[in-house]
């Protein structure tokens, strides 16, 4: 399974990166708003960073950039996606799971513009992306699961039908909006591809205290210890 960071935080990228070898980035205009800077100078941050760590490529460390959320014509959504790939082959067009996000996911990719379909909260919502062949489809599990529901039947349907008819690996399915380390475990078991997270969900997922707690037993014994050479 990879990992993604959610964010359009910079230092949050190069953190997450050094530490934990992030597999990619996702982003949504809360990440951008969050980072203070504007829409577009964030994005030739990513991409010079992709640059600077010769990891560039949609195929080597994708980066999901979402488009104007009031864009409700497939046209506008084509032509702004269209322009925000032309700035960086690492650039995956983030395109909402709505009549017009999907059929301009559809003509981006006939067009060699990979794409990742949104704001998924349905397993028949995640058939659509993989039909038209976006690179991504990313179904939410914390804001579901704050709301009652159980996300673990929903990822594993969303796995087994695309297990059943060859979608499997082909449309990555990102585990979105990921709140715990429990729901990074459940959508590993399911089998979804990818995991996207906070840089603080990483760090608060990897903690345990009987990790502490083992730590300083063995520090004490180490300080016990007899450490010098005859």
């Amino acid at each position: 399974m990879k990992f993604f960071l959610d964010s359009a935080k910079i230092d949050e990228i190069r953190e997450a990166y050094e530490t934990f070898g992030i597999d990619g980035v996702t982003t949504n205009p809360n990440h951008i708003m969050n980072s203070g800077k504007p829409f577009y100078t964030v994005i030739k941050e990513l991409a010079d960073f992709v640059k600077e760590k010769g990891i560039e490529g949609v195929d080597v460390f994708p980066i999901s950039v979402e488009i104007n959320p009031h864009l409700n014509d497939a046209n506008e959504m084509i032509e702004m996606g269209k322009k925000v790939a032309s700035m960086c082959p690492n650039f995956v067009i983030k395109i909402p799971c709505t009549l017009p996000g999907i059929e301009a996911a559809r003509k981006l990719e006939q067009q060699g513009i990979r794409t990742n379909l949104t704001l998924v909260f349905s397993a028949s919502q995640a058939l659509i992306p993989a039909k038209n062949h976006s690179l991504f489809v990313s179904p939410f599990i914390g804001w579901k699961e704050s709301s009652g529901e159980d996300c673990v039947q929903y990822i594993n349907d969303i796995v087994t039908i695309y297990k059943n008819y060859g979608f499997y690996g082909k449309t990555q399915i990102i585990c979105a909006a990921v709140r715990n380390g429990k729901q990074f475990v459940d959508c590993a078991k399911a089998g979804a591809d990818i995991v996207t997270a906070g840089l603080q969900v990483f760090k608060d997922s990897f903690y345990h205290p009987f990790t502490d707690y083992g730590l300083k037993k063995f520090q004490g014994a180490w300080d016990k210890t007899i450490t010098e050479e005859k």
